[in-house]
Order: C-alpha cells, then structure tokens, then sequence
C-alpha cells in the first residue's frame, strides 16, 4: 500500500472515530491507527468538558421547554413561512416524556448560551410530542396528530431534529422524510451538536458528508490553536 493511501486511511479513520464519539448511544474503540487518532480524540475530550448542572423545566405537556421554542398552532406551512420571514430554517425538535436524552440535551447542549443564540438566531425551532393529540397540520395541509404525524416522519427515537430547506418551494405538498433537508437522530454531545447546526446552515448538506465537515473543523481549530471551544 502506497504511503499516501495509508495517510488517506489514517485521516478517515481519525474522523470517523471523532464523529462517531459525539454520538451518546455508540462507543468506538480505535487502536493502532496513528497519531491522528488520538489527537483528534483528545481535540474532542477537552471540548466535552461537562459544565454545571442545568435546571429543566417541563411544559404542561410534560416535555422539556426552552423559552425560545414557537409555540404555535402547529400549522407547518405556517411555521416554514414565517421562518423564511425571519431568514432562518425550520426545525421539527421530536421528544416524548421520559426520555433521558432529551433531558440531556436541554440540561447540556441547550443550557450552553452559544448554542442556544446560534439556534434562535438561525432556527425557528417547533417541538412535536412522538405520543401527543395536539393536531399537525403538515406540508400538504392535511391534518392529523403529533403520534400520528411523527409515525408518518417516521420517528423511532427521540430527541430527533429534522432540518427543512429554506425555500418553502422545495418542502409544501411533501410528507415525512421526503420534505427534510437533513435529520439528527440522538443526542450528539455539544461540539458535535452544534457543528450539526452550522453543516446544515452553511449548506454543506447538499456538498459533503457529515465526518468530513467535522473533521474539516477540527483542522481548522487545531490550526488557530484552540483546544476547546469558546463556551468552555
């Protein structure tokens, strides 16, 4: 094997390993494959420092809340409008009551203020309850529950983000899967969460794939000489 394949293998398994590490419900163990490898990881460990416990608070659904979130008539025609009004993209945040990743993501990830101003200045973010009797009204303008409308998304597990596109042309008369831009399933640790964010906001969806956007900032952090990011 040429020297510059084994350096071309060495990056992509270091940027698999980094990505796949963000994601709470996987575990990767990587040995053998290089330095790259444990730079990267250790990059990621001191941007994954807990910070305090945050309080949660509940919605009289029983879900957990964020100030910010629209609360709306769950119209989503409406809500793709009225995030083009304001230059931001929908997002559908899916939860169900005691789910503990959902907690976590409220306790960590969206206690974190920079993640927080970064959604609400780009995002119109609209909560679905995968188990609720509120009525949706969906792209097609049919209407039916939340349980019912996030079994149509096709939503296994919660928290699940669905990403919508900016331009309302490419969503209405579109149902589930087919009118997303892109989705996070999970909960994926802060940095990682929030570099989801900025992939979807910049557009680097429709170019590239997840692992080498992340690994792309990685790279770039390491080169201005930050070790963590700027909440720590």
């Amino acid at each position: 094997m040429s020297m510059k394949r084994r350096e071309f293998l060495k990056t992509g398994i270091a940027h698999a390993s980094v990505l796949l590490s963000g994601f709470a419900g996987l575990s990767l163990v990587m040995r053998g494959y290089g330095r790259s490898t444990a730079v990267a990881a250790e990059t990621v460990a001191e941007m994954e420092k807990p910070m305090p416990e945050a309080e949660v608070k509940t919605g009289a659904n029983g879900l957990y809340v964020q100030p910010w979130f629209e609360d709306g008539f769950l119209d989503l025609g409406e809500e793709l409008e009225a995030a083009s009004l304001d230059d931001k993209q929908l997002v559908l945040l899916y939860e169900q009551t005691g789910c503990p990743y959902c907690k976590e993501l409220h306790r960590v990830n969206l206690a974190r203020a920079e993640i927080a101003s970064y959604m609400q200045q780009n995002y119109r973010v609209v909560q679905i309850d995968i188990r609720g009797s509120r009525e949706v009204t969906d792209f097609t303008g049919k209407s039916l529950s939340e349980k019912a409308f996030a079994h149509q998304a096709q939503i296994h597990f919660t928290p699940t983000l669905s990403f919508f596109p900016r331009k309302a042309s490419k969503v209405l008369g579109k149902k589930g899967k087919e009118a997303e831009a892109f989705r996070l399933t999970g909960y994926w640790k802060p940095f990682h969460f929030e570099t989801v964010l900025r992939f979807v906001r910049d557009g680097a969806y429709k170019q590239e794939n997840l692992q080498s956007y992340l690994g792309a900032r990685l790279e770039a952090l390491k080169k201005e000489g930050r070790t963590q990011p700027v909440w720590e």
